[in-house]
């Protein structure tokens, strides 16, 4: 039998111990499962991912889940990266194991139940030290973090501290409203291209916004401008967004109406 270790919320134990771990998380490929990692020697490698997921936020704090597999229990390993690319190996609990145990560095490895953990699989379940494994990826301390808009955690601890400290070139935090609403008005009628798509790009980051300041770009003869609009405002929850992007599905640009589409299918999946 092989032995794997799950973090998760201390307020689910009750749960897991009645009911077993729920296949709540999505992996390569769409599959629902449990994600994991071996119990080895080392308390510190296997109790890795605490730090990372503290991030999150939890109810209690953490805990950790020991779960018995069977050998034979098909399961998905690799690196967290390898997942992104649809690169994990499909392998044995057992062969996850000893592949796991064999490396040189195994920090940022993870193994995938495709499926739920059942209440006589689960071992024991104990608090775990909120100060053990890395955080944001191996090797990132010392390292200059990134505030661009795909690596950067919204809503995280000391987040907007680090936007105004470190601010990315592309990626915020965006001028104030006014500011880009002067850049609107100076761009002309009916308006510089770049620099009304460099607006609208900053724009994108809010979560609400000047739609009657900015509606009348859906009429803007350049289509890049039309798409740039779309991708600006369909996540803002200000009154009168639906009905623009309705008279922007029926664009004459094929690009601004699959922008529309996509947007749209994002807004109903919220």
């Amino acid at each position: 039998m092989a032995m794997f270790v799950h973090v998760t919320s201390a307020a689910n134990a009750p749960r897991i111990r009645r009911s077993g771990i729920r296949a709540a998380s999505y992996g390569q490929g769409g599959a629902h499962g449990v994600y994991c990692f071996p119990v080895l020697p080392s308390y510190t490698l296997t109790h890795q991912w605490l730090r990372e997921l503290a991030r999150f936020g939890s109810r209690g704090g953490l805990v950790a889940v020991h779960v018995r597999l069977d050998d034979a229990q098909h399961v998905l390993v690799g690196r967290y990266t390898d997942r992104m690319r649809e690169a994990q190996a499909a392998v044995s609990a057992a062969e996850a194991v000893r592949r796991i145990a064999a490396l040189e560095d195994p920090r940022g490895w993870e193994v995938f139940v495709p499926r739920a953990i059942r209440p006589r699989e689960v071992h024991r379940i104990r608090t775990a030290p909120q100060v053990a494994g890395w955080r944001y990826l191996p090797d990132a301390h010392g390292v200059r973090p990134c505030t661009c808009l795909g690596c950067r955690v919204r809503s995280g601890y000391g987040a907007r501290r680090l936007r105004e400290r470190l601010p990315h070139p592309l990626d915020g935090p965006p001028p104030p409203t006014r500011v880009l609403l002067a850049r609107v008005a100076a761009a002309g009628d009916p308006g510089d291209p770049v620099a009304l798509r460099e607006a609208l790009h900053w724009f994108g980051m809010r979560r609400r916004g000047p739609l009657a300041q900015l509606g009348r770009l859906a009429a803007h003869p350049d289509p890049a401008v039309r798409e740039e609009l779309v991708w600006a405002v369909a996540r803002w929850s200000t009154p009168g967004v639906t009905e623009l992007l309705d008279g922007l599905a029926d664009d004459p640009h094929p690009d601004v109406r699959e922008a529309v589409e996509v947007m749209k299918e994002a807004r109903a999946s919220q």
